[in-house]
């Protein structure tokens, strides 16, 4: 996904299904300059990672 849409999920009340790889994971933050995304993955809160926005993928309902 690219960084606006990111961006956009992060700061929406609504919830999207994004997942890193085959994991799902929350947009924690999103560094706009430079295209990074710290997200958690699954329900475990100890467990972030900060990787591309374009790694990530926005699931279809």
């Amino acid at each position: 996904m690219d960084t606006a849409r990111a961006m956009q999920i992060y700061n929406s009340e609504q919830t999207f299904a994004v997942h890193l790889d085959e994991d799902s994971v929350w947009i924690e933050n999103v560094d706009e300059t430079n295209g990074m995304a710290t997200v958690t993955v699954g329900n475990n809160p100890v467990n972030t990672k900060t990787v591309s926005c374009d790694r990530l993928r926005e699931i279809s309902k």
